[in-house]
């Protein structure tokens, strides 16, 4: 079943202090383009992210926006830098001393100065990464499901304008033969009126001739039987599983060349009227592909 490549997805995640929220939103585009907006603390498994997503998602705009917090403790180391604390301590002493005020110095103070505590994430990498993936693959599911939802409805509106197509191109094959009918009886009338006022008699063979010629400049037969196998051809990449909307899309192209040409040999209105009807649901089915994957 075909897929709309506009939908939305979100997921969130709660374990032992860590948060993740995952918001995907898809529209229109030529190609698969995916953008990810995440925070530099986990920008590293960004790659990661992006196969989860383009495993399920072949084709559109798709924007990534990714929130995490870690306040779990599992994992998290502190550090002390007492090289630099030892610093601060002695210039705040050399200070107190040259200033002569007390140097009342506690190790709290110590602690609140720039970079003499740290605290690090040790050993956790993995646990997250693997969390991460659950969650935008649970996010991934929601946008594909709804994408899903509404390729199926787009393919029922497709089904019915193809139908339509495939009316109009019956009606024009059975206006086509008749035209032949038509021209030979219209032929033989003015050969009856030529008659009547004429001794001339007239050559059956070049009369035969006129009407193959006719005949071949009217015949629209090779190109209604290529727009019957492209209707085919379009019901039946409606009920693949991939991918098809640019295939669909070249298929519309050729319709359309076939029915201009159609409607360039044509000199019977009803014709003309069905050639515009088969151009007026190509086009509306044309913008409808645009928004199939």
């Amino acid at each position: 079943m075909i897929k709309s490549m506009t939908g939305f997805g979100r997921s969130t995640l709660s374990k032992e202090g860590r948060e993740y929220q995952i918001e995907i939103k898809s529209v229109n585009h030529r190609y698969n383009d995916v953008n990810i907006k995440m925070p530099r603390s986990i920008s590293y498994l960004e790659e990661v992210v992006k196969k989860c997503i383009t495993s399920k998602i072949k084709r559109g705009k798709v924007d990534v926006f990714i929130t995490f917090e870690n306040n779990s403790e599992t994992g998290k180391q502190i550090k002390i830098n007492k090289e630099l604390a030892k610093l601060y301590i002695n210039n705040l002493k050399e200070l107190a001393k040259e200033e002569k005020i007390l140097s009342n110095i506690e190790v709290t103070d110590i602690s609140k100065f720039p970079d003499v505590l740290n605290v690090k994430n040790v050993t956790e990498d993995q646990t997250i990464e693997e969390e991460l993936v659950d969650v935008v693959n649970e996010a991934v599911d929601s946008l594909y499901s709804m994408r899903k939802i509404e390729g199926e409805k787009i393919s029922e509106d497709l089904l019915n304008r193809i139908n339509n197509v495939e009316t109009k191109i019956l009606e024009i094959s059975k206006l086509s033969t008749r035209l032949i009918e038509e021209y030979v009886v219209k032929l033989e009338e003015r050969i009856k009126e030529l008659l009547k006022t004429t001794n001339v008699e007239i050559d059956k063979n070049r009369l035969a001739q006129e009407v193959v010629i006719y005949a071949d400049k009217c015949s629209v037969e090779e190109e209604i039987t290529r727009l019957k196998s492209h209707v085919d051809q379009f019901r039946k990449m409606l009920s693949t599983d991939s991918a098809i909307g640019k295939k669909l899309d070249f298929i519309i192209q050729e319709m359309n060349r076939e029915t201009n040409t159609i409607g360039s040999k044509s000199n019977n209105l009803e014709i003309t009227n069905r050639v515009i009807d088969i151009k007026t649901e190509l086009e509306d089915i044309r913008e409808q592909i645009q928004n199939i994957e």
